[in-house]
């Protein structure tokens, strides 16, 4: 029984996966594929004639897309690690007065849709001259990450008091304890928030049409918006874009998954 068991339940996950992957190979077929034959009838997987020469189109249309894409993932995942990091270990690590008033006080503001303070984060940035700038895309996200402040501080509380404690018998600094002894042990939730964030900053779409109007400024969700209006009967580039639009993604998630899951699972809910 306990191997009948084992053997229906690798059987159901294995048609999950092929469900959730279908989709996905699709995709890339027809990218693959000449524009005549994308719709064929049934729709078949495999290329039969590959036509490379789509991707080569796409890569001479999106170049600045992609690279703003990359320069604002980066930019946000190193500056929300950075900083989330340095303010976790704060409030799990270091006694000061109102800390505990101040941590509920920063999870209170997590309630608070974006939505809310859209306008007037709009208006503000109006009248600093941020306004068709790369700057309101990410300046704001790194310096009120909340969800990851919360990770990292629960993170942080999980690590054993004698590690510090030896630290500060060796005669490291406050920092130097943050950064040689503490941080290490994080690495679970720093990939965790990492692939979280650069998800966020990957995936969207909202922030930069709001607030970007130069068409150089753009990045890759919006081109490829624009692009499905001015190529919407050549489904084969659609494609060959959204294909070149996930591969950064499950590279990131490949490269952290070893330390995602755990960082997801062992962060732990200590007060």
């Amino acid at each position: 029984m306990r191997i009948v068991g084992k053997t229906s339940q690798y059987v159901v996950m294995t048609l999950f996966a092929v469900a959730f992957l279908a989709p996905l190979v699709w995709m890339i077929s027809a990218s693959l594929r000449p524009e005549a034959k994308v719709l064929s009838s049934p729709p078949k997987f495999l290329p039969t004639d590959t036509q490379w020469s789509n991707y080569g189109e796409v890569f001479d249309l999106i170049p600045v897309f992609l690279w703003n894409s990359v320069k604002l993932a980066g930019l946000n995942v190193i500056g929300i690690l950075i900083v989330a990091s340095m303010a976790g270990y704060a409030f799990a690590r270091l006694r000061f007065a109102g800390r505990d008033i101040a941590f509920m006080v920063l999870l209170a503001t997590s309630i608070i849709p974006g939505i809310a303070y859209l306008i007037p984060q709009y208006i503000v940035f109006q009248h600093i001259g941020w306004v068709d700038t790369q700057y309101p895309l990410w300046v704001p996200k790194v310096l009120t990450p909340v969800f990851a402040t919360f990770l990292m501080r629960q993170s942080f509380l999980t690590i054993p008091n004698e590690l510090e404690d030896a630290g500060k018998i060796d005669g490291a600094s406050t920092f130097g304890i943050y950064w040689r002894i503490m941080l290490p042990q994080t690495k679970p939730a720093l990939a965790a928030i990492g692939v979280f964030t650069f998800l966020e900053s990957w995936n969207d779409l909202f922030g930069p049409l709001i607030y970007i109007t130069s068409e150089n400024l753009q990045t890759l969700p919006v081109a490829l918006a624009q692009f499905q209006g001015e190529y919407f009967t050549k489904i084969s580039l659609l494609m060959a874009g959204a294909t070149i639009s996930v591969v950064p993604v499950i590279a990131v998630f490949l490269f952290a998954q070893r330390y995602f899951i755990q960082g997801i699972t062992m962060t732990g809910m200590k007060g």
